[in-house]
């Protein structure tokens, strides 16, 4: 894969981790403990999908 599509699948794999912590925070404050859980596991695998890109 070169390098500009590289960047760009970083880009929005970063912005879509930055997305999802803000959803973890607000079921936080809603005291949403499973919605919690659902949404950390979707984070680790943007996370470990953002590390293998770059």
């Amino acid at each position: 894969m070169n390098a500009p599509m590289r960047q760009s699948q970083a880009d929005i794999l970063s912005r879509l981790y930055d997305m999802k912590r803000k959803q973890i925070e607000h079921a936080l404050q809603q005291g949403n403990s499973f919605r919690c859980q659902v949404l950390e596991a979707e984070a680790e695998a943007i996370s470990n999908a953002l590390r293998s890109v770059r």
